[in-house]
């Protein structure tokens, strides 16, 4: 193999992850995210009640292993995580609204679109889960 193609095979098999940035990345960006949604009032009633601290570290766990990163993510499942947010009215609406802020942050900290169009895709995985479909 030439160096072109083990330089080429390596960045194949960089995680998303690794990709955004790592560790340093996630934690900026969960940060910044969560300012976007706690100043959106189409989602933040959702919020009212929330240790915002340990939701936050929930959300770096779980964006760490939803993006190949190394990961001790235990929270609950999508589904049983946000049940009692669909039984609040949680729908496609306030689903989008979270997909948006994300993506903001994410061109906010200068990733690469196809970086965030990764992210997008992940974070769709999640939809049905979420809304308890």
């Amino acid at each position: 193999m030439t160096d072109i193609q083990n330089h080429e095979e390596a960045i194949v098999s960089e995680t998303l992850y690794d990709r955004l940035g790592g560790e340093p990345a996630v934690n900026v960006a969960v940060d910044i995210f969560y300012r976007k949604v706690l100043n959106d009032d189409r989602i933040n009633g959702f919020f009212d009640d929330v240790d915002m601290e340990t939701q936050a570290a929930k959300q770096k766990a779980f964006l760490t292993m939803a993006f190949g990163g190394p990961h001790s993510y235990t929270g609950a499942d999508m589904r049983k995580g946000h049940a009692h947010l669909v039984k609040m009215g949680l729908d496609d609406s306030h689903f989008d609204a979270v997909v948006e802020h994300l993506g903001a942050t994410l061109v906010e900290l200068n990733a690469p679109q196809e970086l965030i169009a990764e992210v997008v895709v992940i974070c769709e995985t999640t939809r049905n889960d979420i809304l308890g479909r």
